[in-house]
């Protein structure tokens, strides 16, 4: 990391949750410019950056809790050197909590919420008394490898349990031409591009003709400098046949990894969720098979949800078995202040839950040592994303069915003569499985 100048604004940023935050976070420091300068602790720091989740409740708790470290950390620098750097907190928690928030918590300089995104360069700048930048691109926070691409904002289901649509609003869509733009300029220094959005096959249907994930897809994959293209967010409704045969079409640059979030398997507990494909996700999964029979399947499921019963969860553990995928994760239900489901009958005890995850994620971990270890003494393309710390000549990559930060990885030793490029993509020998991880040699 270069050292900021001393007319820099020395920031320390912090995004939390999903991957949309990051994209907001680097969209902010990129109207900074050349005035932002990013150093790696509080207590070098001009301007400290948080920006918040508030989905579910361990994510508002981690989001208290930096908070609180922050403010603990700058209180500490203003004690010993007269001067505080400015706290500014953003996103999904301001949202939902932030006039308790201000109570609570005056030490904090400047408050962002989602519904002023499209003010927070301005805010920002002038909180810091400096100019905004216009059209300047992201400040990429995920190094050389990957970025991702926001094609959308908020969300307009009515999921029974998600918070989503009372703090970000309804589903907006950026336009495609400024997408396939924004595309273009990641391409020229990441090696592949993530799609991301609440609710990714949504995509342009607030915005008409010629905006949808077909257009899209057409002219991301389009781009030479491409290599590989992920889409993360695939609602079950929007993968339609029509969509998976353009997909099909773009193999390559298209990664055949289908994050479809399906939140449970029993057709009674879709349906009292209010899922906007209540039906069996059976479906949705054959369909996906039938086009990409290769296809890399990752999930997340709700257990405990009101109502759940043994017999849900064992069918829940059944489609598991059966589907075989390849990467999953299961949350414990959660009821969230405000939504629907935290005021219906029948809550199923928190240990029940926790035994339902802990049952689930045992499963699944079977199943994915068995998948990985069909890998060993194989060859696979692996994307370098940074030198392991463990020893010298040891990388971190991912494989093409590894995302980032939600999946395994692939450690990739090099001998000694030779140094990986971060970001390229290399043949690499498979010669173990774990339950998560790979590991193999250039």
């Amino acid at each position: 990391m270069s050292q900021p100048t001393d007319n820099t604004v020395r920031v320390y940023t912090i995004s939390l949750g999903c991957p949309k935050n990051r994209v907001d976070t680097e969209r902010l420091l990129g109207t900074l410019g050349s005035a932002m300068g990013p150093v790696e602790s509080v207590k070098e720091a001009d301007l400290v950056l948080i920006n918040t989740c508030g989905f579910i409740q361990p994510a508002t708790e981690e989001s208290i809790t930096t908070i609180l470290d922050a403010v603990r950390d700058a209180a500490e620098v203003m004690e010993k050197t007269g001067r505080k750097p400015l706290l500014c907190v953003a996103g999904c928690l301001v949202s939902r909590y932030g006039q308790d928030l201000k109570k609570e918590l005056p030490e904090v300089d400047l408050w962002l919420t989602t519904e002023e995104m499209h003010l927070w360069p301005d805010m920002a700048a002038k909180a810091l008394s400096v100019s905004v930048e216009r059209d300047t691109p992201r400040n990429l926070s995920t190094g050389p490898a990957y970025a991702y691409l926001k094609v959308s904002e908020g969300c307009s289901h009515n999921c029974r349990f998600c918070t989503i649509p009372s703090i970000r609003g309804p589903h907006k869509s950026w336009p495609v031409d400024f997408l396939i733009d924004e595309a273009e300029q990641l391409a020229n220094s990441v090696s592949e591009i993530i799609v991301v959005g609440q609710d990714s096959t949504a995509y342009g249907s607030d915005l008409g003709s010629g905006h949808d994930l077909e257009t899209l897809v057409k002219g991301v994959a389009g781009i030479s400098a491409l290599q590989w293209l992920r889409i993360m967010y695939l609602y079950p409704a929007g993968l339609t046949e029509s969509l998976l045969s353009i997909l099909k079409e773009h193999v390559p640059p298209f990664l055949p990894y289908f994050d479809i979030p399906l939140q449970h398997a029993h057709p009674d507990v879709l349906s009292s969720m209010g899922r906007p494909f209540a039906r069996n996700p059976e479906k949705v999964i054959d369909r996906v098979r039938s086009f990409f029979p290769e296809a890399a399947l990752r999930t997340t499921f709700i257990v405990g949800y009101p109502g759940e019963t043994e017999e849900h969860f064992e069918h829940l553990m059944d489609f598991v078995r059966k589907t075989r995928f390849h990467h999953l994760g299961v949350f414990p239900y959660w009821p969230e202040d405000g939504t629907p489901a935290a005021a219906m009958d029948n809550q199923v005890p928190d240990e029940i839950k926790m035994e339902r995850r802990d049952a689930l994620m045992e499963l699944q971990a079977g199943i994915s040592e068995e998948i990985l270890s069909q890998y060993e003494g194989k060859t696979l393309p692996v994307l370098i994303e940074q030198p392991s710390e463990e020893w010298p000549g040891l990388y971190v990559g991912r494989a093409w069915f590894q995302a980032p930060d939600v999946d395994g990885v692939t450690y990739v030793s090099a001998p000694p003569e030779v140094e990986l490029t971060l970001g390229s993509i290399v043949d690499v020998e498979i010669e173990k499985a774990d339950t998560y991880d790979l590991s193999g040699l250039v």
